[in-house]
């Protein structure tokens, strides 16, 4: 009787599976006027394919055949009714002219959406020549970030290559939710602002198995993180993985509960960063780990910086109000391009505390590296090259 009731319940279950699948609405931008030809502007039909998908009472589909399809900025706005999986199957192209994307800050927009699935396919926004007004002084916009999702939740963005972004590759600002894997983030290592992912105000962020080649951070994570999880992480070239700058408002929301593991950095001019302003704040960074990371050829393989004050303006009094406490370094190894390796500069009027060193392998020119703390309180064992300066 018992096997009889499972049988049921499985041929039920089946059944509405089935239902659900034949009920899932799809629509492919090319019914609605896209062409793949990088040359005709395709923003009108992705959004007709959009407001069909967002009003869909079923889970549906949006298909981007092969080709590249040519997009101006564009929102794609919720709340939406049901589920919604974007599948890039082809390349998404900016407009050759920069300041068509330059002046929204922003290129693809999420905003307001739940349970969104973004899976595959490139994005080009062609940002030389945007950096090039950059670098030669000239009255430039303030540029565009690739793909940006603001206050969404249940996201998941895989398989996604970013190439050439003006600005930031990929945003994740106040969200909850969100599972980044398989992603190419692509620029030159002297592009400006070009950071592959910045998560700011945002809980329960996984990213994994990654890779970001950059002319900024890797990683960059901004007030509000909590309970963010990376492993499996290629970051370099690049300015490594960056906990802030952190501290330039006094009414800042505080960093925890940050992990990074199973990494390799190669080149980078960073490693595993912490910078803050040198300014007074109510934030805080706290319970962070850093676990199982390589350093190939890294400049400032470990770092906290609470000095940070461009062009010495605004920092009255020169230290930080972060409180950085409960940071654990374990098992890292590798090679500095630089003499001191760990480099501990933390706030003289609120020192570093609870920082861990274990088993860490820094190496200088095939000999032990240096290390140099201030205002730093914590403990290390035994295995550690540098020696200790805590």
């Amino acid at each position: 009787m018992a096997n009889t009731i499972k049988t049921l319940l499985l041929i039920i279950s089946s059944f509405y599976f089935f239902i659900q699948l034949s009920s899932a609405a799809t629509y492919n931008v090319i019914t609605y006027g896209a062409k793949p030809d990088g040359k005709t502007d395709s923003t009108r039909p992705f959004l007709k394919a959009w407001t069909l998908a967002c009003s869909s009472s079923t889970p549906s589909t949006i298909n981007v055949p092969k080709g590249r399809f040519l997009l101006n900025p564009t929102t794609f706005r919720g709340p939406c009714k049901n589920k919604i999986t974007f599948r890039l199957n082809g390349t998404l192209v900016a407009p050759l002219d920069y300041r068509a994307l330059g002046s929204s800050g922003y290129w693809i927009l999420f905003i307001k959406v739940n349970d969104v699935s973004f899976f595959g396919g490139n994005i080009d926004a062609k940002g030389a020549s945007y950096w090039a007004c950059r670098d030669s002084g000239k009255d430039c916009p303030p540029g565009a970030r690739s793909m940006t999702f603001n206050w969404a939740n249940n996201i998941v963005i895989s398989r996604l290559t970013s190439i050439n972004s003006q600005q930031t590759h990929l945003v994740i600002n106040g969200c909850k939710k969100v599972l980044i894997q398989n992603m190419k983030a692509i620029a030159p290592d002297q592009s400006p602002h070009t950071d592959g992912i910045h998560v700011q105000i945002s809980s329960d962020v996984t990213i994994t198995d990654s890779t970001l080649q950059t002319g900024d951070d890797c990683v960059s994570i901004g007030p509000g993180t909590y309970n963010l999880f990376m492993t499996n992480l290629k970051c370099g070239p690049g300015h490594g993985i960056s906990i802030g700058s952190l501290g330039k408002d006094f009414n800042e929301d505080g960093v925890q509960n940050i992990t990074l593991k199973n990494s390799i950095f190669t080149r980078s001019d960073n490693g595993i960063r912490i910078k803050t302003w040198a300014r007074p704040s109510k934030g805080f960074v706290r319970n962070i780990l850093f676990d199982n990371i390589i350093m190939n050829n890294v400049k400032n393989p470990i770092v906290i910086d609470q000095n940070y004050c461009p062009d010495n303006k605004g920092c009255p009094r020169k230290n930080s109000g972060i409180q950085i406490s409960k940071v654990t370094y374990k098992n890292i190894r590798g090679t500095s391009t630089t003499q001191k390796a760990v480099n501990f500069e933390c706030s003289v009027t609120n020192p570093c505390k609870e920082i861990k060193l274990q088993n860490i392998k820094l190496l200088y020119k095939n000999k032990a590296a240096m290390s140099s703390c201030k205002n730093v309180r914590g403990s290390a064992n035994a295995k550690l090259m540098p020696r200790s300066c805590l």
